[in-house]
This record gives structure tokens, C-alpha cells and sequence, in this order.
């Protein structure tokens, strides 16, 4: 259906799940699915909740629309216009969850790298296939893959454009864990619940100290920790323990 959105969104009070939807292309990431997650940044922004990544129909995305990618010249690789959605998406206030299921290729892997949790099923298959098209992969990879994984490996698949399974992606740490297909949203939304357990504004405070460049270490997760000192949640979360832990 040429008219179904690129992106199906489902909101909740404290989460957002976005399903990639443009099944007939494997869920290939298109200018209109780029324009949906800049407005759904845009949202989550003003309105910080944890955000819930996934594909439909067993995919999750195959990478850039290849038929609009064709035709982009230079001018359009300088504007980085899907580098610049996946920045917006790993710099969202709270966290981010990839929930992948089969092919997470090309752009697909390089927006599942911008989450923060990635999680997948026995059919995962990700990697960077770019060079065998002519191209790099510029939305991401070259600079966070090395990050997640360590420069070796990471050299190993943009090099090669390897695609690796679901074992290789857990024991190199890749995703975090691995699910049956039918849980893989359960366990995204479980993952989403122990988030939403915890208090909202040190969950932004820790995604952004982590997110902080090394130098910046330890300044800011004491200008952080010094406002979370004066919080009044701070003060009822400890309070709440101590009395659980006398009994009263």
C-alpha cells in the first residue's frame, strides 16, 4: 500500500514503539520514514520517553532505499540525511531500544547502532554491505561500530561488508540478548519496564553521561549527581529503601 506510513508509531505514557513498515521493500529506509523519525525526535524531545525500534514482517530495515540512493549526488551525501536522523535518534533524552528481527543491513544496521540496548532474535543478520554498492557507510558506522565493538572487528565487517548472525552478534556484543521471534517485542517492552521503574531523570542523566566524550569525565557526572543530590524523587527513592530495609 503506497499510502501506508513508513513508520507506524504506538504511544504510550512512558514509551513509544516505531515499527518500520514498507514491507514491500524489506523495510528499506526512505526519505518519508527519515521525514516520520525527525518528527517523532521531535516528540520524544519535548516529551522524553523511551523510544522501542523494530521492523515489521520479520525485518527489521535491509538498509537505504537503494532506488532513491542511486540518484543522490554529492550535494546529497554532504547534507548526511540519514547520518543526521540517526544522530537525533542516539541523542534522544531517554533510552533507545533496537528490536531486531532478520536482515538489519546497511542503514538498517547503522540505525539499530544509533540505540542505546540492541536485542535480537535467531534471525538476526546485520553488517555493512556498503563497499559492495560503491559507497560507504556514512550514517554511522565507520564511528560506532568501532565504539560497540572495538576497532578489529569493526574493521572486519566495513571492510568486507561481512554480514554476521545472531551468535556472532551476542558473544561480540553486538545485541545484548537474544529472544524467540514471538518474544522479541515482549522482551523489548520488559526491558522498557525496568526503565520506566527507575527515576526518569537520572535514567536522562546516566544516558548522558555516558554519551559524553572522555574528556568531559568526571566533571559532568558531578554537575549531573550535584543536581540529582538536591532532587526531591532522590530523597523519597532512598527514603522509600531505608524503610523497606528496617521493616516499617
Amino acid at each position: 500500500m503506497a499510502d501506508a506510513p513508513a513508520l507506524l508509531i504506538e504511544r504510550h505514557p512512558d514509551r513509544v514503539v516505531a515499527t518500520l513498515n514498507r514491507p514491500e521493500t524489506r523495510n528499506a529506509i526512505d526519505q518519508s520514514a527519515i521525514d516520520q523519525l525527525h518528527a517523532l525526535c521531535a516528540e520524544l524531545e519535548s516529551e522524553p520517553r523511551t523510544l522501542i525500534l523494530t521492523g515489521s514482517g520479520g525485518v527489521f530495515a535491509s538498509g537505504a532505499d537503494i532506488a532513491q540512493l542511486r540518484d543522490r549526488r554529492a550535494d546529497d551525501a554532504r547534507k548526511g540525511i540519514n547520518a543526521m536522523a540517526f544522530i537525533r535518534v542516539n541523542e534522544l533524552p531517554m533510552p533507545v531500544i533496537a528490536a531486531i528481527d532478520g536482515f538489519a543491513l546497511g542503514g538498517g544496521a547503522e540505525l539499530a547502532f544509533a540505540a542505546d540496548i540492541r536485542i535480537g532474535t535467531p534471525a538476526l543478520k546485520i553488517g555493512s554491505p556498503e563497499t559492495g554498492l560503491g559507497i560507504i557507510a556514512a550514517a554511522g558506522a565507520t564511528w560506532r561500530l568501532r565504539e560497540l565493538i572495538g576497532e578489529s572487528r569493526a574493521s572486519e565487517l566495513l571492510l568486507t561488508g561481512r554480514i554476521i548472525d545472531a551468535d556472532t552478534a551476542l558473544a561480540w556484543g553486538l545485541v545484548s540478548s537474544v529472544h524467540d521471534a514471538d518474544d522479541l517485542l515482549a522482551a523489548a517492552h520488559r526491558l522498557a519496564d525496568r526503565i520506566a521503574a527507575n527515576d526518569r531523570l537520572a535514567t536522562q542523566y546516566t544516558k548522558r553521561a555516558l554519551r559524553a566524550p572522555r574528556d568531559q569525565h568526571p566533571a559532568i557526572e558531578l554537575e549531573l549527581q550535584a543536581e540529582l543530590f538536591e532532587s526531591p524523587e532522590k530523597y523519597r527513592r532512598m527514603t522509600e529503601f531505608l524503610e523497606k530495609r528496617s521493616g516499617r
